[in-house]
């Protein structure tokens, strides 16, 4: 077979530039996305995510880059922007819909859209949402949002994967718990990064190499009766 074509939302860097850089090593065809271009993501595509019709271009995008055949799809775009509840309610409002568009909306789109594309194509395909351990342990109190839509991104991926596995569509969704990345890293230092470190019975927080390690296994490897599986990545800081 050749080369399989993979789609990747926020390759630019963190846990998605790290499963962009394992995913090429496996000579795999990769088109990420971020905001802007990047010069060694020759095949990036630029969106932003926040505008609610983003989703639809970047996908006829990927498809002209794939030349009409994508396999893989990797859901990594999100933001983890602060929401305390006491700020004023038109803001907090501003905060939840913009994080629930680009943590869920998009997803939600890109999804819809490969699993029209492989219907449609009788192509086999994979989905790989990466979503949170907030999905289930939830979050700090200025993140009601992110958890509400990491919590809605391991539904969704589960009842993909009920509906399609008979048509060979497969859905995987990771959840970690802290990554080293930058956005972590600044929350780390906010919250004061040794006593969260103490909730983590293996003492550190994930690197991206981790995460992507994980997402290249589903997105190639992973046998169809894994789908719909969940897979936990945080150091037994929550073990369900």
């Amino acid at each position: 077979m050749s080369k399989l074509n993979i789609v990747i939302t926020g390759s630019s860097r963190g846990i998605g530039k790290a499963i962009y850089e394992m995913l090429k090593d496996k000579q795999c065809h990769i088109v990420g996305h971020s905001n802007r271009v990047y010069a060694d993501q020759p095949d990036n595509i630029i969106g932003d995510l926040a505008q609610e019709n983003a989703p639809k271009p970047l996908w006829q995008s990927a498809l002209d880059k794939c030349d009409g055949r994508i396999d893989v799809l990797i859901n990594n775009a999100g933001i983890f922007d602060p929401n305390p509840i006491d700020i004023g309610d038109d803001i907090w409002s501003e905060n939840w819909r913009k994080t629930m568009t680009i943590n869920l909306d998009a997803a939600a789109q890109l999804c819809r859209f490969a699993v029209q594309h492989w219907q449609k194509s009788k192509f086999e395909g994979r989905i790989i949402n990466i979503a949170s351990r907030a999905a289930y342990r939830g979050d700090s109190p200025h993140h009601w949002h992110y958890a509400a839509s990491k919590a809605a991104m391991v539904a969704m991926t589960k009842t993909i994967a009920r509906a399609y596995a008979n048509q060979s569509i497969y859905a995987f969704a990771i959840c970690p718990g802290f990554t080293m990345t930058g956005m972590a890293e600044d929350y780390l230092n906010s919250r004061g990064g040794d006593k969260l470190l103490a909730d983590i019975p293996l003492g550190k927080v994930a690197a991206p190499s981790e995460i992507a390690k994980i997402a290249a296994f589903c997105a190639l490897d992973a046998p169809p009766s894994m789908t719909g599986s969940i897979l936990d990545a945080n150091g037994a800081s929550y073990v369900r």
